[in-house]
């Protein structure tokens, strides 16, 4: 069966790189979680305030289990 999950995390000025370590862990967690589950696809996606600064980022992850 496949699925979607999505996974999220703020962006803070010089932090950029603590936050990115961050997400890839929460990912590589939920597979470590699920050896069973096959990667298919990820997308990574910025979120932005009404200005247009980028305040956030989503990580959409297809896979199969």
């Amino acid at each position: 069966m496949y699925k979607v999950r999505t996974f999220g995390t703020d962006m803070r000025v010089f932090h950029l790189h603590e936050e990115l370590e961050r997400l890839d862990d929460q990912v590589n967690r939920f597979f470590a979680d699920r050896p069973q589950a096959r990667l298919i696809g990820v997308s990574d996606m910025p979120v932005t305030d009404e200005s247009g600064t980028t305040i956030g980022l989503l990580r959409v992850v297809a896979y199969e289990e």
